[in-house]
């Protein structure tokens, strides 16, 4: 499924276009998901940094919001390297992938419903691709991932409220019984960990439950 080349969403098109024109290096256009296919965990963030992600081109990559991310990855196995800085460096994951629930960066980082809606087609064809490879944890970085991945798997956002640190076991097929577990976390933006919203031990406990479960 190759994204790249999507201009579904005018707003977002014609934003990254004048941002191109102002960085003509940047990559600039809708962000592949990074990582194994047949992954255990999958990592759901919001969407691309202006610096970041639509920067280099892969995701948590270059900006603030990777330093902590990959760290915390880093030192639970995760990933070969604590520090993300390009699309090109030796850095891999393993057993895990990381994707966005909207692939283009928007304007003042803030997606507006409509996109978010357009881009969960994808979000959902990864979701599922996702399970039927193996998958068993998915863990959304904040309120509009965690909608989205519900969005995506088509279930009801009111049967699973967002909580950091909460985990919530989604039946995504009755028959065949299977499933997949959803944990929530605070995004890990500058001005979440700035502000002591999200610390390190917080987001370590995540993890340290999501490698627990397994």
């Amino acid at each position: 499924m190759d994204i790249t080349d999507c201009k579904q969403c005018t707003r977002l098109s014609n934003f990254l276009q004048s941002v191109k024109s102002k960085y003509p290096d940047y990559h600039a256009r809708p962000v592949a998901a990074f990582g194994e296919a047949t992954a255990k965990l999958l990592i759901v963030g919001l969407a691309p940094g202006m610096h970041g992600a639509n920067r280099t081109g892969r995701p948590f990559t270059g900006d603030y919001a990777g330093i902590l991310l990959y760290k915390t990855l880093h030192q639970f196995g995760f990933a070969t390297a604590s520090e993300s800085v390009s699309a090109s460096d030796d850095l891999r994951l393993i057993d895990c992938r990381i994707t966005n629930a909207v692939k283009c960066l928007p304007p003042e980082n803030k997606p507006i419903p409509q996109e978010i809606k357009q881009c969960n087609r994808y979000l959902s064809v990864e979701l599922r691709q996702f399970a039927h490879n193996g998958g068993l944890a998915v863990l959304a970085l904040g309120t509009v991932a965690h909608q989205a991945v519900l969005m995506g798997l088509q279930l009801k956002a009111k049967d699973y409220p967002f909580a950091h640190g909460a985990m919530h076991p989604l039946i995504l097929d009755n028959q065949t019984g299977q499933r997949l577990r959803l944990y929530d976390s605070y995004h890990c933006s500058r001005y979440n960990t700035q502000t002591k919203r999200l610390t390190v031990e917080m987001f370590e406990q995540v993890f340290s439950r999501i490698v627990a479960d397994f």
